[in-house]
């Protein structure tokens, strides 16, 4: 808001603020009382170590997609992937390919979202943040639009979780997040259903499945994977707090 830098508050410490600049701060703090979330005050949300345009329209990324982001670089890098075909399912913020693309030398990333606002969002922070990567923006429910024909070497998805019961009891910074991009369903796995049932139909050989979870749902998901003979291997990630955050899959199908 002041557009000076940490250094320079140290060396100009005493100098006033003007009017304008302290007008703003009071309306932000204000906002903020009311625990409206101060990534949407200010437009903004920093990930990866970059700065993400945020509004009402999208999900605030969260640190723990971070953690889906490093497994998905380190999949690519580890096995010296040539220019993959990465799916990003529920882009949002497109925090998710934007990421991947300004992190691995070279790629080709789809990114889907049923959310006409989110995508604009997104195209935003793609434009600003990765100018010269191939991201394409597509609007699908899931993989409703998507080429069937099309292979991904990497199926990714930060996909809504929260149960509609858990919704009445989150915080008032995680209810300004939009509905439909946190809940799903009475148990929270309505999404990641249709994500087993039908990302093996567009997974290349010895490709990759790798979404976020909530943190009671990891012995659920192994169940429904275990039951279903398409998947050759399943291992599950624990985020900071030592939470199953991210699960991983691979697919003899």
């Amino acid at each position: 808001m002041l557009k000076v830098d940490r250094l320079n508050l140290y060396l100009h410490g005493d100098s006033l603020i003007d009017e304008q600049a302290i007008t703003k701060i009071e309306d932000i703090i204000s906002k903020r009382i009311s625990r409206y979330p101060l990534q949407y005050i200010l437009s903004e949300s920093w990930f990866y170590g970059r700065c993400f345009y945020v509004n009402e329209s999208v999900m605030i990324p969260t640190p723990e997609t971070e953690l889906l982001c490093k497994a998905a670089i380190g999949f690519c890098e580890t096995n010296k992937i040539q220019r993959p075909r990465i799916l990003d399912i529920g882009t949002g913020s497109g925090v998710i390919s934007v990421t991947l693309a300004c992190e691995l030398i070279d790629t080709e990333i789809t990114a889907v979202d049923i959310s006409e606002a989110a995508l604009e969002v997104a195209e935003r922070n793609a434009k600003t943040l990765a100018p010269d990567k191939k991201i394409n923006f597509l609007k699908s429910d899931l993989f409703e639009n998507l080429n069937k024909t099309k292979k991904f070497d990497l199926i990714l998805s930060n996909p809504p979780y929260i149960t509609e019961e858990e919704y009445e009891t989150v915080p008032p910074e995680v209810k300004a997040d939009p509905k439909i991009a946190i809940t799903s369903g009475s148990d929270g796995l309505d999404i990641i259903r249709v994500i087993l049932k039908k990302a093996p139909d567009y997974l290349a050989e010895n490709g990759r499945i790798m979404f976020e979870i909530g943190h009671k749902q990891s012995e659920k998901i192994s169940q429904l994977v275990e039951s279903d003979s398409c998947y050759s291997s399943i291992s599950i990630l624990k985020d900071l707090n030592d939470i199953d955050r991210i699960v991983i899959l691979s697919c003899d199908k």
